[in-house]
């Protein structure tokens, strides 16, 4: 099997991704339109371009992208060499957007899969992402080397083009919900005089348990660091891309806007940057050091 691949996207998910790829033996390649993103993984040993046309034709290539707008803009250019074999595409992108990706890559006699990822830094730095596939059956087989080498084969094939971005919305927009469930309790905990370190422990041995109980509010926020590696702004987008896709097939999920609102408000007064645990500071600020943002 060919093992030269491309990383298109080298911050802090891409990065990690790429060198995965090039520790489990894979010849990688690499484009980032930041010097210093293309620099730190230089350093890493993978081999940079600053033109991502100049991977072309590249076997393989793993997108890690900011939006379903640079993935459409970014696959052509891909596409312009023979040689590709699969695209996987591990951006937080939209159905429709993937889908007619999918058909243009099928034209070149290529594979389009999405494939966006949960498992943060920690799982791309050690490829045990669990990714959220999207792909025709061939499609999959295709590109499942590349697939199975950044999860370890924790990963759902979930239909045709389009799917995996799909869950993986709703997976985050149930993500945010929680974060301002969880938040919210453990305020009222603390109010009652119970320490929300020990509420939270017990909550998570019990129904109510979640990843947000069990570690997101005890390693981020009650710790105080706020350094999980993700942002605000790209989980109150994803949110609200959530809520979008739902109106396009007539659903209307109150409860999940409502979050997402939260999100949009916690945007609006924290800002983009800021990671997606300072959440916390607009829905239960007695839960953190530095409280509720200045209006």
């Amino acid at each position: 099997m060919d093992k030269q691949i491309a990383v298109v996207g080298l911050g802090s998910m891409g990065g990690a991704m790429a060198s995965t790829l090039h520790r489990a033996g894979w010849q990688v390649s690499g484009f980032d339109p930041s010097p210093d993103a293309r620099s730190a993984a230089g350093s890493g040993g993978i081999r940079t371009v600053d033109d991502v046309g100049l991977l072309a034709g590249t076997p393989y290539v793993v997108l890690s992208l900011p939006s379903a707008r640079v993935v459409e803009a970014t696959v052509p250019q891909l596409l312009e060499s023979a040689g590709t074999i699969a695209i996987v595409d591990t951006t937080t992108s939209e159905p429709a957007t993937s889908a007619k990706l999918a058909v243009l890559a099928a034209e070149r006699g290529a594979a389009f899969v999405d494939a966006p990822v949960s498992g943060g830094r920690a799982g791309a730095a050690t490829g045990r992402l669990t990714a959220f596939v999207g792909a025709t059956p061939d499609g999959l087989d295709a590109a499942r080397p590349v697939v199975e080498a950044l999860t370890g084969g924790q990963y759902q094939h979930l239909g045709g083009p389009g799917s995996g971005n799909v869950v993986k919305l709703l997976n985050n927009v149930l993500a945010a919900a929680n974060l301002v469930s969880v938040g919210e309790a453990l305020a009222v905990a603390k109010a009652y005089g119970v320490d929300p370190a020990i509420a939270a422990a017990g909550i998570s041995g019990a129904s109510g348990a979640s990843l947000v109980s069990a570690a997101m509010y005890p390693d981020w926020v009650l710790s105080g660091t706020h350094d999980s590696g993700f942002s605000l702004g790209l989980m109150a987008r994803d949110a609200a891309l959530a809520i979008e896709i739902a109106g396009q097939r007539g659903e209307q999920p109150g409860l999940l806007a409502a979050a997402s609102q939260r999100w949009q408000d916690a945007l609006a007064r924290l800002g983009p940057s800021a990671d997606f645990t300072e959440i916390a500071r607009t829905v239960a600020p007695s839960l953190t050091r530095e409280g509720s943002p200045k209006s």
